[in-house]
């Protein structure tokens, strides 16, 4: 029998690793539905793919040309994945190309024939401040989009989704390369067009960056919060920490992650981080050392903070109203510690570097 902690936790979608779980109701093996689904047998968290991988691209004979007011990102603030995108929405200066709606922090049900819980809409624009109800296509979560989107579809019910309101479809489920059509392809018609975080002379460098990061701390965080035996939250507590340690390093040298330069790999670092007091340290166990005792982490955390555009993207209140409220059997009552409540606004002391 699956164990009742898979019925009620679903994984955030991104890159990488495929992996199934054994449906023993049937005797099939399926696509992971939740994040505790995708627990090896070592107890280690092991994230599935994206499934939806179209790309937009600025050719206007492409099947999803880039065209202003065509598509749709539905988010949540929550999470780390679609909250990068939403970053590079602002960045970018594509609010008025791209529109943007947030579902609700806390999963709820989202059939009543079944328990899965997922990421809900709002039945009005009062019901949640900073969530709306889903004004293009009436759906009721964000499950009912992917199955309007394909009738058989069995993986994870995820956000970020780009959707095509012309088609009627989601182009991409998975944020990294989301990143990349946000970046480039949507220039002609971007506010903020000059603007490259993936620059042809640092793209190896970014690309080598964003693996370690992505496997010791975007996903490691869930490495640690997720791991049901002792060895496993060992070891991705123990690469968590090196590779921190290691962005310590650089970045008392440096401004940003590629030199003094801005990039992608500086956005994806940073929607980990502005998590870690708040969130990561206590609910998924990585306490060994916080973020604010890195001078140079923290300081940088406040430096991009502090970008325009990009405080639009970090909701605090639905971050911690997630991720406490919505992993039962790790915070049982779902109870939301009063702080620490870090100010990200105030100085910090990376203008020392030339940019």
């Amino acid at each position: 029998m699956i164990s009742a902690i898979s019925k009620t936790l679903v994984g955030f979608g991104l890159e990488k690793r495929s992996f199934c779980v054994k449906s023993y109701s049937q005797g099939t093996l399926q696509m992971a539905r939740s994040a505790l689904d995708e627990v090896s047998e070592t107890g280690a968290f092991t994230r599935t793919p994206s499934t939806f991988r179209n790309f937009i691209s600025k050719d206007p004979s492409s099947p999803f040309p880039a065209e202003s007011g065509r598509y749709h990102l539905y988010i949540s603030y929550a999470c780390p994945w679609a909250s990068r995108c939403l970053a590079y929405v602002h960045i970018k200066g594509l609010q008025k190309a791209i529109s943007v709606s947030s579902v609700k922090p806390k999963w709820e049900r989202t059939k009543e024939t079944d328990d899965h819980m997922g990421w809900v809409f709002p039945s009005s624009s009062t019901e949640e401040p900073g969530a709306e109800p889903d004004l293009i296509n009436g759906a009721r979560n964000i499950r009912e989009l992917y199955e309007l989107a394909s009738t058989n579809y069995s993986g994870k019910y995820t956000v970020p989704v780009l959707w095509d309101k012309k088609l009627k479809t989601i182009v991409s489920n998975e944020s990294s390369e989301i990143l990349r059509m946000l970046n480039t392809e949507f220039n002609v018609i971007a506010e903020n067009a000059s603007l490259d975080l993936y620059p042809p002379h640092l793209q190896s460098q970014i690309d080598e960056i964003n693996e370690w990061v992505y496997v010791g701390i975007n996903n490691g965080v869930y490495k640690c919060g997720f791991a049901t035996k002792q060895g496993a939250y060992d070891e991705a507590a123990e690469k968590l920490y090196q590779a921190l340690d290691k962005c310590e390093e650089i970045l008392s040298k440096q401004r940003y992650l590629c030199g003094n330069t801005l990039t992608e790999a500086d956005i994806r670092l940073f929607v980990t981080l502005i998590r870690f007091d708040e969130v990561y340290a206590v609910h998924f166990k990585c306490n060994k050392k916080l973020l604010r005792e890195y001078p140079n982490l923290f300081n940088y955390t406040k430096d991009i903070f502090q970008i325009p555009g990009m405080s639009s993207s970090v909701n605090m209140e639905h971050i911690k109203k997630h991720y406490y409220g919505s992993h039962p059997t790790i915070n049982l009552y779902g109870i939301i510690p009063a702080g620490p409540n870090v100010d990200y606004s105030t100085p910090h002391d990376r203008d020392r570097f030339s940019t």
